[in-house]
This record gives C-alpha cells, structure tokens and sequence, in this order.
C-alpha cells in the first residue's frame, strides 16, 4: 500500500477517537517522523508513515530514537492495520 493511503487512514483514525494528526515538519532537522498525532488527555504519538514492506532510514532511525529517549512514543507503520496500534499505547 502506499504511504500516502497510509498516512489518511491515520487521520481518519486519529479524528474517529477525538484527535489530532498534524504534518511534522521541522526545518533544519532532517529525518523527523511525518505525524504529531495529539489525543484526548495530553498523550501524543509521533508517527512515521512508510509503504507497505519499506522501512525507516537510518537518518529516521536516529531522529527516532532521540525522541523515545525523551519519553516519548514513536511508532513506524506500513498498513492499514497497524494504525489501530496508536489507539492501545
């Protein structure tokens, strides 16, 4: 499937539970997840929407890691299913 179907869906589910799936971009720190996704009691899930089979690069990777270091949750989907994962953490 491609990222871009991936990456709706996840709008659509993060707007079905009350919240909010913002474009992450951040200029001048390359390899920053796609999403900000932003629920209902302060709990935020960054999101790296990639196609079906393909992974994060290496750059992601990291920028990825440096988030989890901080607390906070990161998550790389490639289907559809998988965007129900953001719902259980």
């Amino acid at each position: 499937m491609r990222e871009m179907l991936i990456e709706t869906n996840l709008i659509k589910v993060t707007k079905a539970q009350g919240g909010k799936c913002w474009k992450f971009v951040s200029p001048g720190t390359a390899g920053v997840p796609d999403r900000i996704c932003l629920f209902p009691g302060g709990r935020v899930v960054f999101v790296e929407t990639k196609a079906t089979g393909k992974k994060a690069r290496p750059l992601q990777e990291k920028r990825h890691n440096e988030l989890r270091a901080l607390g906070f949750t990161v998550l790389v989907i490639d289907s559809k299913e998988q965007i129900h994962e953001i719902s259980a953490t």
